[in-house]
């Protein structure tokens, strides 16, 4: 177990020196140019991750809280039931029934009821304003609940795209590394094989 914290420990020393700007001959600028971009995208997830965080909880909270505002007129009506649950045994069914409306007006549509639902009973369904069936309107906890998952996830999503401009500069630079040593070998494989 300690070798393993050891490794684990001496592999992140390795990385940070990897990342480092030195003065080593080696170090072409593509790799101290490399190991700026790695730095300046770690800095952009250290310190962006908790504004997206905020703004992203934000933005789903305010959506969430006008749906739920518009929902406010939403209300439950008693709806007769037209016909029985034709399914026996089975947790629940939809049928037709019908209700009233805001307006007096008589409405027909389908509503989930249990199994052993009789013609004639009565439920409770949710309406709009205008006397259409709904769902359920939004609780607050459901509000809050996308909030936070929206706070979570967006850490998460630029994580992901900057993750990916990693990736897409470190191709690219891998490509003029490769061409730049690629031109240094035109000039020095000519000088090299003729001292062998």
């Amino acid at each position: 177990m300690r070798r393993r914290s050891t490794e684990a420990g001496a592999r992140t020393v390795r990385a940070a020196r990897a990342l480092w700007p030195d003065h080593n001959p080696l170090r072409r600028s593509l790799d101290r140019v490399e190991a700026a971009i790695v730095a300046g995208l770690v800095v952009a997830l250290l310190a962006g991750a908790p504004m997206v965080a905020v703004a992203a909880g934000d933005l789903a909270y305010n959506a969430a809280s006008r749906t739920a505002s518009a929902q406010r007129s939403w209300h439950q009506a008693r709806a007769v039931l037209l016909a029985s649950a034709s399914v026996p045994g089975q947790f629940g069914t939809t049928v037709r029934a019908q209700w009233v409306g805001p307006a007096g007006e008589r409405r027909t549509g389908l509503v989930p009821v249990l199994a052993d639902a009789k013609a004639g009973s009565t439920v409770m369904v949710w309406v709009d304003g205008s006397g259409q069936l709904t769902g359920l309107p939004l609780q607050r906890f459901q509000v809050q609940a996308q909030a936070v998952v929206a706070a979570l996830l967006a850490p998460v999503m630029l994580g992901l795209l900057l993750g990916v401009v990693g990736l897409l500069a470190h191709g690219e630079l891998g490509r003029r590394r490769m061409a730049a040593w690629d031109a240094d070998w035109q000039a020095t494989e000519p000088q090299w094989t003729r001292r062998h």
